[in-house]
């Protein structure tokens, strides 16, 4: 019991100072920079007679700035983290404000609940323990990332060919490319009007419209987005009637939707079958670990156990593998 209730105490004191040192560590350094700047922005605003909607924006703008900075977790995730630039894409992509350091956090915690939970619940080994949670850390906010980015994409897709074709009447109605793209971000929810409103910014700021294009592309990591930059690319190079090279491929990717729903009816038998006996040997350990503790317990003391368990995992996770390559179709 005193193992237990050190652990506990650890755990729940490191947590404390890991969130004390975050978020109070930047308090008079950055944060006083930002205050000062947001000030005499106020200042100028107000000297130039800016319009109160306006100055408030901004003023809320910079809170938010403020409000989301985690200075010192930011400062380590920036100095030790692997492949800073696709974990920011990764994190742009689930269109909330996510910082580095905010992920790193959210990982550490994660981690330390996992191994608190595991060694004194499970009963596990030390190094078996923190295995199990060092995989939680990384694989957890990992998935989470993962099915929001995805839960977004499917938001945009769904109504990109909308979208299309509401840039498509205004250029049959004579209006240039840039008007029609800010017509879709005045007009269309988020996700789309975010990213579209996005790119008309950055065009009113004196960048380049197929720069920013793929830029956006680069970020979405959708096919769809490419083929619609790419038209826009070929036509502003060879010229054509952008309004019907548009309509087409509004009706490309309305047919692409159309098949992908179809081959998800047709594989939900299978991919039910996988979820059932990827399932089974976990449900049936926690049946016996509740009914025989010590009988379930014996297989991670023994070496012999331990060979088991990772030829086990090693022929369920093949299993799986092929059968999620048998239902995944590219279209």
């Amino acid at each position: 019991m005193s193992g237990a209730f050190l652990a506990i105490f650890g755990g729940v004191a490191l947590t404390l100072v890991m969130l004390a040192l975050a978020f109070g560590g930047g308090a008079s350094g950055s944060r006083g920079r930002l205050r000062k700047r947001a000030l005499g922005l106020r200042r100028r605003q107000t000297a130039g007679g800016a319009t109160p909607g306006k100055g408030g924006q901004e003023n809320a703008s910079l809170k938010r700035v403020q409000g989301g900075a985690v200075p010192l977790a930011d400062e380590l995730a920036k100095r030790f983290l692997p492949r800073q630039s696709a974990l920011r894409d990764r994190l742009s992509r689930t269109g909330r404000d996510i910082s580095l350091g905010t992920y790193a956090l959210i990982s550490v915690g994660v981690t330390l609940v996992a191994f608190i939970g595991v060694w004194l619940f499970f009963g596990l080994p030390v190094f078996l323990a923190a295995l199990i949670a060092g995989a939680a850390g990384l694989g957890l906010p990992h998935m989470a990332v993962g099915f929001l980015g995805e839960r977004r994409q499917k938001k945009f897709l769904a109504v990109f060919p909308d979208a299309i074709d509401l840039i498509v009447r205004g250029l049959k109605s004579g209006l240039p490319v840039t008007e029609s793209m800010a017509s879709v971000g005045r007009e269309m929810a988020d996700p789309m009007g975010s990213e579209f409103r996005l790119v008309c910014d950055s065009v009113r700021f004196g960048r380049q419209l197929e720069e920013v294009l793929w830029e956006t592309a680069k970020r979405l990591e959708m096919s769809e987005f490419n083929f619609f930059v790419i038209s826009i690319s070929i036509q502003r190079e060879t010229g054509g009637n952008l309004g019907e090279t548009l309509g087409n491929l509004s009706n490309i990717l309305r047919q692409r939707r159309q098949m992908r729903l179809k081959i998800k009816a047709m594989s939900s038998e299978a991919k039910a079958s996988a979820y059932i006996l990827g399932s089974l040997p976990f449900v049936m350990f926690l049946l016996v670990y509740f009914l025989n503790h010590s009988y379930a317990v014996e297989l991670f003391n023994d070496p012999r156990g331990m060979m088991m368990i990772g030829a086990g995992m090693g022929s369920l996770l093949t299993g799986i593998g092929v059968m999620a390559k048998m239902v995944r179709f590219e279209i």
